[in-house]
């Protein structure tokens, strides 16, 4: 996927005191679902460890990843056309010990949010991460959507990108289809020009009727 706009400046490194923040949200007509990427950085690392390693055994079990996940969940806010939309946790994937402790591991979420059908037209869609303001930076863009059938058409950011608001469009299959017709039918029509010069071209070099 491509991103529909990249912001802020100093987005490929975070300082080592730091909790870098990475939101991706890829928008569906009933759907968006967000990778959130998480990296602590080496100052800070411990600390978020002492956090989901909650028996302090220097490992991280299944148990301890879900807890930690599905916390980090209760800081995410998404709402469509202001209305709060539930996220649920669909996968998770967690870094070794050794690598979040050097400040090079990364926790990697994908949540999801579900919402009944919209109607076509323009729609408001408003991302928020409340995790760990005290040593948090963010990012947070919408992608291009995979659906011809959405249309994103602007994003604004607070400045540190802890907040993101997508404006899109919600088109239906039919209207899509129909854009698809007419698209073929004027590149029909075209042929069918050109096969009528061609044509008429010949007819009067051997003079025949077209």
């Amino acid at each position: 996927m491509l991103i529909v706009a990249i912001a802020g400046s100093g987005a490929s490194a975070h300082r080592r005191d730091e909790y870098l923040q990475a939101a991706r949200l890829a928008i569906d007509p009933h759907r968006v679902e967000i990778a959130l990427d998480l990296t602590p950085g080496i100052a800070v690392a411990d600390e978020i460890l002492s956090e989901i390693d909650l028996d302090g055994n220097r490992s991280i079990s299944d148990r301890e990843e879900q807890s930690y996940a599905h916390n980090l969940l209760r800081q995410l806010v998404v709402d469509v056309d202001g209305v709060p939309r539930g996220v649920a946790l669909v996968d998770s994937v967690f870094p070794s010990v050794d690598l979040m402790l050097r400040g090079e591991g990364t926790i990697r979420l994908r949540v999801a949010a579900s919402f009944p059908r919209l109607a076509d037209g323009r729609h408001h869609l408003r991302y928020s991460n409340a995790n760990r303001p005290d040593i948090g930076v963010y990012l947070a863009n919408a992608l291009v959507p995979t659906s011809d059938r959405v249309a994103v058409t602007a994003q604004r950011r607070d400045v540190d990108q802890r907040d993101l608001a997508v404006d899109y469009v919600l088109f239906t299959g039919s209207a899509a289809r129909t854009v698809g017709d007419v698209a073929l039918g004027i590149a029909g029509l075209g042929i069918w020009i050109a096969l009528l010069r061609w044509c008429l071209v010949t007819a009067r070099k051997t003079s025949q009727r077209c």
